[in-house]
């Protein structure tokens, strides 16, 4: 009987690794919070989690020697919330540069009435039905998501939206880039609709693990 897929959880000092790990668990997952390069090495997806300021994070990520491993990583990469944000090349938010895995930046919510944005959000999925990305299968109109932040990635190429919000205007709420996806939204902590999310990327690394017969450090 083949193993669940072993996810690593990035600890840089600013995420819920408690509640995401938990939230992976009960997806089907196995995980190991990873601390170091040399964590990533048995690994088939990784996520990198967030909460608090990009400056904070890159900097605990280059002192773990983890930004180059996360550059090369080939496998599935989930970012959560300021994970997702530090895909981009620079955030407005203390003018810190990313990990420029995706073209665009990290600007504040534009004409939000009150900053942080804290609370429940539905999705607006682009394109018809049937172009729902994968993440999302299975979540049923109005489903709503917890959100805390005051910024989001604004990506130069707007076809990696698979996701929007509004807060009031509209802004990025998710991105894939082939199998590098993020969101804004804390699945961890959105309830019986955030573990359908969680999920789903398992399901994706269980496929991927099975086409590549493997790890995902290469």
């Amino acid at each position: 009987m083949t193993p669940p897929p072993l996810v690593a959880v990035i600890d840089h000092g600013a995420g819920n690794l408690v509640s995401i790990s938990q939230g992976l668990e009960r997806a089907g997952a196995r995980v190991a919070v990873a601390t170091g390069p040399a964590d990533l090495s048995a690994a088939q997806a990784v996520v990198l989690p967030g909460v608090g300021a990009p400056g904070a994070a890159m900097s605990r990520l280059t002192d773990e020697g983890l930004v180059e491993p996360l550059k090369s990583w080939q496998g599935p990469l989930l970012g959560i919330c300021i994970g997702l944000q530090l895909f981009f090349e620079v955030s407005d938010e203390d003018g810190q540069a990313c990990l420029g895995l995706d073209r665009g930046r990290v600007q504040e919510l534009e004409d939000a009435p009150l900053l942080p944005h804290i609370g429940w959000n539905d999705l607006i999925f682009p394109g018809s039905g049937q172009g729902r990305d994968p993440l999302f299968k299975g979540i049923p109109p109005g489903a709503t998501f917890y959100f805390v932040h005051s910024y989001a990635p604004v990506p130069e190429d707007p076809d990696i939206a698979i996701a929007y919000a509004e807060y009031p205007r509209p802004f990025t709420a998710a991105v894939r880039s082939g199998r590098r996806i993020g969101v804004q939204f804390h699945p961890e902590r959105s309830g019986d609709q955030g573990l359908r999310v969680l999920a789903n990327f398992v399901a994706e690394v269980e496929t991927w693990s099975r086409s590549v017969g493997g790890s995902g450090d290469g």
